[in-house]
């Protein structure tokens, strides 16, 4: 090899491990405001089933009956089958995700129903597969935890 031939490579590889260093330099690192972004706080949240807030609700159950619903009680608001971990609620929106801990521990529950408008906004109806389940439940009054909407 050649003398000019070697001086050639070293500058190239000279140029290589320059272009290495500048690009660490240049590439801009998330810092902690960028982890702790409303988004990305909702995300952990959601993927987390961590409680984004916490509400005290009146609590009663229901069944697909149609004295307590309406002419399609296997039918739900949202337009969903009736199925366990369905609740009704006037407040917050369909598919939203939420727990009752003081009840259920960490069964999640989803908003797919509505209830009679002259309900509170502070009512969850959970949805039991039979009349008699419905009225042993009675009425609770306890604090739910808002998962994700």
């Amino acid at each position: 090899m050649n003398i000019s031939k070697s001086i050639k490579i070293r500058a190239i590889f000279a140029g290589i491990v320059i272009a290495i260093c500048l690009l660490g330099i240049m590439i801009p690192r998330p810092t902690n405001a960028d982890l702790t972004s409303p988004v990305s706080a909702s995300y952990v949240a959601r993927q987390t089933n961590q409680a984004l807030k916490r509400i005290a609700v009146k609590i009663t159950a229901y069944s697909s009956e149609i004295g307590q619903t309406d002419s399609t009680p296997f039918i739900t608001a949202s337009g969903k089958d009736v199925k366990d971990g369905v609740i009704a609620n006037n407040m917050l929106p369909f598919g939203t995700k939420i727990r009752i801990p003081a009840l259920y521990g960490n069964k999640v529950f989803t908003v797919e129903d509505r209830m009679a408008s002259y309900k509170s906004n502070y009512h969850v109806d959970v949805w039991m597969p039979s009349t008699p389940l419905a009225i042993n439940f009675g009425v609770k009054t306890t604090e739910i935890e808002i998962l994700e909407n």
